[in-house]
């Protein structure tokens, strides 16, 4: 495994853009740790602190910083991409596999570097919370800290899952901008499933089961929006506001399956494909 992800950091480390895309992928993040520092003056009668107001608190921040962070990974999703659109275009995929590389290895080092880069994202961005959750955090037992830290593990399955989708398209593409682009349409096909589901069971909530199960909305739905929870913590009388957004295994556990999908189909497009 490290030598095949070796190999892949060796090719990505090549190209000066893939440098600055991984450099942002990993440095955005760290923008909550701007946001926590942020003061507005509200026309002199009064500053506003947003780490004051308690929304970097344990164990809230784990769910805060991992739900802001995941929408930065198109910047490494565009790396990814550009591994497969790069070996087609300069012919490097057909020289590995000549050089002794099997098929089967050539798709596991982009999927183990995917799982590295999306290690590591997630080690820096749990520092990151951590450090910040410490400096604002009114609580300092061990039990509250470490509470909910499983929005970690699911930020980590939610980037493994959605580099390995855009690693089939550009498989199936071969171009790095068509692969991007088809993630739209995927996004719409999802949407267009979830008004077919109503008209055939005539029930939101039904469709929107059915829709949990498809890939770009179940990746969202590993981590729901942190918003209503904040506002429950200021206003703990509105029941209306109450939600489920807990981790769950279930959601976890569809993530994996398309992830196995993709690397499984992925493979199956590199074996019968002429190259």
């Amino acid at each position: 495994m490290l030598r095949l992800v070796n190999l892949e950091l060796q090719k990505l480390l090549l190209s000066r853009t893939n440098k600055i895309l991984i450099f942002i992928s990993f440095i955005l993040p760290f923008t909550v740790l701007v946001l926590s520092s942020i003061k507005i003056n509200f026309f002199g009668f009064f500053t506003l602190e947003l780490g004051e107001l308690g929304i970097f608190n344990f164990p809230l921040i784990w769910h805060i910083t991992t739900f802001f962070a995941s929408y930065f990974k198109l910047f490494f999703a565009i790396v990814v991409v550009s591994m497969i659109g790069n070996e087609y275009s300069n012919k490097t995929i057909k020289q590995n596999l000549i050089d002794g590389l099997s098929k089967k290895e050539f798709i596991l080092s982009k999927f183990y570097t995917i799982v590295f880069f999306s290690l590591f994202a997630t080690v820096l961005i749990a520092i990151a919370s951590f450090l910040i959750g410490l400096y604002y955090s009114s609580y300092t037992e061990a039990s509250i800290i470490f509470r909910e830290t499983e929005f970690l593990l699911a930020y980590f399955v939610k980037l493994v899952g959605f580099f390995t989708l855009c690693l089939f398209f550009a498989m199936l593409l071969k171009r790095s901008a068509f692969a991007l682009a088809f993630l739209i349409v995927l996004y719409i096909a999802e949407w267009l499933i979830f008004w077919g589901s109503y008209e055939i069971f005539g029930s939101t909530e039904t469709a929107f089961k059915v829709k949990n199960f498809l890939p770009l909305e179940s990746m969202y739905k590993l981590i729901d929006q942190p918003i209503q929870r904040i506002m429950m913590t200021k206003f703990p009388e509105k029941a209306d506001l109450s939600y489920d957004y807990a981790v769950h295994w279930y959601e976890i556990a569809i993530v994996l399956g398309w992830t196995a999908i993709f690397v499984f189909l992925s493979l199956r497009l590199l074996k019968k494909r002429d190259l």
